[in-house]
């Protein structure tokens, strides 16, 4: 288990542990001070479903109200190289990218691809799936409107998955926005984890919530 600093016991020691309001939660992340940089602020979601059901996965991408603060390096699969780098993409082609990402190179946060490409991608799997990065229809990143989605995912759209435990992760933005941004990024994750309830689920849908930011302690959130 990681060793907690000073600073961080001092803010659990300030954190109710009853579930406050959103308005409540998002003021105390705010609160937290001592560090040198603008953390970045989680949401995450504990699940009523059953992970290991192929039917009941919670996955998806969704492009919030005020962004997250971060733009992401992307990738583009494609055909229409030029205009996907226009757009925003660091890297664009087929064949070229193809073998420069099964030589090892990485350094990108998310890849897009054309379904029309798939086919020369898909033998990426081996090396892009452990990462999290290989393009999949679910999350959007595999799309005939590859321009459109580059120029999305480069301002930070965000994809999301639920984990073994059916807890859902996702970055909300940075501990500067304004309360009201930060509400508002929040509350349209959550509508839209909402909105992709699987049809085969018991239950609570929606169980816990937890807001927190980079290095600081997490706030339980009223549902």
């Amino acid at each position: 288990m990681a060793k907690r600093s000073k600073r961080y016991k001092s803010e659990a020691e300030k954190v109710s542990k009853e579930p406050v309001s959103l308005a409540d939660a998002v003021e105390k992340i705010k609160s937290f001070k001592g560090v040198k940089f603008d953390q970045s602020v989680e949401c995450v979601l504990n699940l009523g479903i059953d992970p290991k059901q192929a039917d009941q996965l919670v996955r998806g991408s969704i492009s919030l109200p005020h962004g997250i603060g971060k733009k992401k390096r992307v990738i583009a699969f494609c055909e229409e190289a030029e205009e996907a780098k226009k757009a925003g993409a660091i890297e664009a082609g087929v064949d070229d990218l193809v073998k420069k990402v099964s030589d090892g190179w990485m350094d990108f946060d998310v890849a897009i691809a054309s379904p029309k490409v798939m086919g020369k991608v898909g033998k990426l799997g081996r090396v892009l799936g452990p990462q999290g990065k290989m393009p999949s229809p679910k999350n959007g990143t595999v799309t005939a409107d590859v321009i459109s989605a580059v120029v999305e995912f480069a301002a930070g759209k965000i994809e999301f998955r639920n984990d073994a435990g059916g807890n859902v992760h996702a970055v909300v933005g940075k501990q500067s926005f304004e309360t009201k941004s930060l509400m508002e990024n929040i509350e349209a994750f959550v509508e839209h984890i909402r909105k992709i309830k699987p049809s085969t689920t018991k239950g609570t849908y929606i169980k816990k919530m937890c807001l927190s930011a980079t290095m600081s302690p997490g706030v339980n959130v009223s549902i």
